[in-house]
């Protein structure tokens, strides 16, 4: 799934080189965090939060087919 998010994120930006994913644990979920360059914050979030809901809801689908929980979220 961090490899997902990765590409996702680096087809977003003008900036991939700045693109990162760190995943941690807690509990019985997964947490993703979403680093990018803060130029290219909008387009990651896109308008009223779109994209990030989009990256989100793909996530979970892939999350659900595994049998784990997982958010995403954005720094």
């Amino acid at each position: 799934m961090k490899e997902l998010i990765e590409y996702l994120a680096k087809s977003l930006v003008d900036n991939p080189d700045a693109v990162t994913v760190t995943e941690t644990h807690s509990g019985n979920a997964t947490v993703f965090e979403l680093h990018v360059a803060e130029d290219d914050m909008g387009r990651v979030i896109g308008r009223e939060g779109k994209v990030a809901n989009a990256i989100r809801a793909l996530v979970r689908v892939v999350a659900q087919r595994e049998g784990t929980r997982v958010s995403v979220e954005i720094v």
